[in-house]
């Protein structure tokens, strides 16, 4: 961490602008302050299912998403919030998956937080874990023979490096040089299997190794060090140097899912990451340099909060969808039209 601490601080090539650090600082918050607020609304029943919950590791998902391109591919797993909102996906919209209402991007259709919106390349996450690297390593392969210049970002966390596909996908994406940069985060706990019973390395970016590309291991909670880690890697990508596997130290403060009360782990621990709240870091840094005052964060977050509550005046406000729609975008043709109904049997001992 210190080693990219220092890159960042000497090369003046890979700075951020006044202004690209402003933005980030926008994003950031959108993310925590639409996250938080999402927590109280599922504790309050205003949506059904669960909810994952990114607090406490938004900058690895900002960071990582900001230096994309309009037709760059995300193929996320399902806790990069930040990553949609900085790619410019509706808060409505996202509001609305939560919600499962009739006009979300799924049609109410998703589990919470499988968030996916075409009109921008944010693929929708699978439910099987992994499974997005494999589907991200295929999209990186079609934008190669399309000859086109756009990258994909794939995220994953450090459990999922254990999967099988994981593998399979870095290795194919090695051997073909394939513009795609896999962002671990690795916030210690796949679900509430601790790291070290997961694998025995130490640095999961070291399993870049294995295929030939280049692997970092960052602090994921340091906003800039995450945008220009990965801004490099998607320069690369796109001239052609192929792929490479970041891993962004960070921590999830509540659990795997907000059914979950993580009893497994410490608090201090707990508390020990929460002092390197991302959001606090950059303010901080914000301070610091001058870039941008109090008053001015305060009034984004004036703002940030209003866009939130017309999110979820709209969500509210959406029809439910129909049960007769469940069958919607399954198959090319109608299935009420192609099979008729099923006579029904006669009940037993004349009854009706």
């Amino acid at each position: 961490m210190a080693e990219a601490k220092a890159k960042r601080q000497t090369d003046p090539g890979m700075s951020a602008s006044k202004e690209d650090q402003k933005a980030l600082y926008y994003h950031l918050i959108r993310a925590r302050r639409f996250d938080e607020r999402c927590r109280r609304l599922f504790k309050q029943g205003r949506f059904p299912g669960t909810y994952f919950s990114a607090v406490g590791q938004e900058a690895a998902a900002v960071g990582a998403a900001f230096g994309l391109g309009p037709d760059d591919v995300i193929a996320p797993s399902h806790r990069e919030l930040g990553a949609y909102i900085t790619k410019g996906m509706p808060l409505a919209a996202l509001m609305r998956q939560l919600f499962a209402r009739a006009d979300s991007p799924d049609k109410g259709k998703s589990h919470p937080c499988h968030f996916g919106y075409p009109e921008i390349n944010l693929l929708t996450p699978a439910s099987t874990m992994t499974a997005q690297v494999v589907v991200g390593t295929g999209m990186a392969l079609a934008l190669r023979m399309q000859k086109k210049p756009n990258v994909v970002l794939a995220f994953i966390g450090e459990g999922g490096t254990s999967r099988g596909a994981f593998h399979e996908a870095l290795n194919f994406a090695g051997i073909h040089d394939l513009p795609i940069i896999y962002v671990c985060l690795n916030n210690l706990w796949a679900e509430s299997v601790p790291a070290y019973r997961q694998s025995r390395i130490t640095k999961f970016s070291d399993r870049a190794k294995a295929y030939g590309f280049a692997g970092f291991t960052i602090d994921g909670n340091d906003l800039l060090t995450v945008y220009q880690t990965v801004r490099e890697a998607i320069e690369r990508a796109r001239a052609g140097s192929g792929p490479t596997l970041i891993e962004c130290l960070t921590y999830r403060w509540y659990g795997h899912s907000e059914i979950d009360p993580a009893n497994y782990r410490s608090a201090d621990e707990l508390e020990s990451w929460k002092k390197r709240d991302p959001v606090a870091l950059y303010e901080r840094h914000l301070d610091e340099t001058g870039i941008m005052s109090q008053a001015e964060r305060e009034k984004i977050i004036t703002q940030v909060d209003a866009e939130i509550e017309e999110a979820i005046t709209l969500a509210e406000a959406s029809p439910h969808p129909e049960a007769k729609e469940a069958l919607d975008d399954v198959y090319s043709f109608s299935p009420a039209a192609n099979f008729p109904a099923r006579a029904q049997p006669t009940p037993p001992g004349g009854l009706t």
